[in-house]
């Protein structure tokens, strides 16, 4: 009876531990494939200040922006358009990845010295919206943008 009871609980122990073993490994997700963030996108920007010193210095609500990405050989570049003060146009080369339904972007450009210098951004792009933060040496801030239809 002894050789029973010992065998039943082992077999027991061993069932418990290899269905641990399948929570600690679970089986890999498969991502969604990634969307196409190229097109037209229409929204606004505005500085980010995390500590205004008045209510004065306060971001706005936003000046209004327009975006084109456009995807050659697998790197995406966006030309970002508008006005703050007077008209803009620039281009950023971006890399990018898929996260799931979405893609992560970052980039590096240089808008030259009148415009604030070299700025770093990182971005995150699905089929409805592309949302990034920027920064450089002295500005700060953010966009949001919609795609247009």
């Amino acid at each position: 009876m002894k050789p029973v009871r010992t065998a039943l609980g082992l077999s027991l122990v061993i069932v418990v531990c290899l269905n641990l073993g399948k929570a600690d490994n679970p089986p890999p997700k498969i991502d969604k494939k990634a969307p196409d963030v190229s097109g037209k996108w229409v929204g606004t920007w505005g500085p980010l200040d995390p500590k205004p010193k008045s209510a004065k210095d306060k971001a706005p609500d936003g000046m209004p922006m327009e975006c084109v990405v456009t995807v050659t050989g697998g790197a995406w570049s966006a030309v970002f358009e508008g006005e703050c003060g007077r008209p803009y146009k620039y281009t950023v080369k971006m890399d990018g990845r898929q996260a799931g339904g979405s893609v992560l972007f970052k980039g590096t450009t240089d808008l030259g010295e009148k415009d604030g210098g070299v700025y770093d951004w990182i971005g995150r792009a699905d089929d409805k919206e592309f949302v990034g933060f920027y920064t450089s040496e002295r500005y700060t801030g953010l966009f949001r943008l919609k795609r247009v239809k």
